[in-house]
């Protein structure tokens, strides 16, 4: 009976196991569905008419507002509010209304926390399309995926259209606001004494008009290819420079690189650092790179390593040689480049903060 007992605790043990991972294998067969629908959200601009009202907003608002199906729009909000996106909770007359959740209000368009803009191009076809190539990028090491579905790399790409282009500068600049508040209320220290400051492919200036705000001290060099800052804004206490960082960077006391070098190689960013360094003092001049690192943890609970390697995923889908990098690997990368010491800060933010010295 015992023996009968346990024979059927396996078997229950067993068929859950199973389930488990049919229902594992149903989320990595539908995965791209959430993606798809918080863009839908966006598109529609359900987070932005959500955040202007303080009280629940029903369906048939919603939808008359929108200019949508309320049969349609359930559906996404049902969805969305299972995913714990947005909240459902009654309204004054008793009805179903929606409101924001902490979630939800990061999809803002012009939110100051946005992340928006990074939804937008990581869903874009453009984006999206290289991720059917990945299996011959890994068999054949010398076919980049994104090239293979657009015939340039994704530099050559956003530089001859024009559109693409403002997608990634608005992704990087939604990207650069989020981490810059972390980095600025964990590593103000850092920057005292920093008299001039380079960020190399800053892109159109979000991460330095920010630094120079919070730092005002320090007069910001906003470095990247001339199609970049061609129409990157004026920003206060920032001159936009254009250039190539693999032919030189511009002279400043310190060099500021971030979410730039997994894009490429050891090789390729071996080089861009050592231009770095000859454009700050020998003696007192330091790089300041801000970059995942994959080991990097957040307090003693919390963990972005999942988010990390699929930052080294995305690595493999968009660029040619680039890749999310562990702590042994960067210590590689600063020593040959030439850099006799560095450290890791760890920040409430996906990357860390690495400081090179000469």
């Amino acid at each position: 009976m015992e023996q009968e007992t346990n024979g059927v605790v396996r078997l229950i043990h067993k068929g859950e196991e199973e389930s488990q991972a049919q229902e594992d294998i149903w989320n990595c067969i539908f995965g791209f569905t959430e993606m798809a629908v918080v863009k839908c959200a966006i598109e529609l601009g359900i987070p932005d008419f959500l955040d202007t009202h303080q009280q629940p907003v029903s369906l048939n608002k919603l939808s008359n507002v929108l200019g949508c199906s309320a049969s349609l729009l359930y559906r996404i909000l049902r969805f969305l509010t299972n995913r714990g996106i947005f909240k459902e909770v009654s309204t004054e007359n008793g009805e179903t209304g929606y409101v924001q959740t902490h979630v939800s209000r990061l999809l803002r368009r012009d939110g100051e926390n946005s992340m928006a803009a990074l939804v937008l191009l990581e869903s874009s076809p453009v984006m999206l399309a290289p991720w059917h190539y990945l299996s011959a990028r890994v068999a054949k090491e010398n076919t980049a995926a994104f090239s293979a579905a657009h015939g340039k790399d994704v530099w050559e790409y956003a530089k001859t259209n024009p559109e693409h282009s403002k997608l990634i500068n608005d992704a990087l600049a939604c990207h650069a606001r989020v981490t810059m508040r972390a980095i600025i209320d964990n590593c103000a220290e850092i920057f005292k004494g920093i008299e001039s400051l380079v960020d190399v492919g800053g892109g159109n200036g979000t991460t330095l008009s920010m630094l120079v705000k919070a730092f005002p001290w320090i007069k910001g060099i906003n470095f990247d290819l001339p199609h970049v800052v061609s129409v990157a804004p004026h920003c206060h206490g920032v001159v936009h420079v254009e250039g190539d960082m693999f032919d030189s960077v511009p002279n400043a006391h310190a060099a500021f690189l971030m979410s730039v070098l997994h894009d490429w190689g050891d090789d390729e960013c071996i080089q861009i650092l050592k231009n770095c360094i000859e454009a700050i003092p020998k003696d007192t001049g330091k790089v300041i790179i801000v970059e995942a690192v994959l080991e990097g943890k957040i307090g003693k609970e919390k963990s972005l390593k999942d988010v990390g390697l699929m930052l080294d995923m995305i690595m493999m889908a968009h660029t040619s040689n680039g890749k999310e990098r562990s702590a042994k690997e960067w210590a590689h990368i600063l020593t040959e480049a030439g850099f006799s010491r560095h450290s890791i800060v760890q920040i409430p933010a996906i990357e860390c903060v690495i400081f090179a010295y000469p």
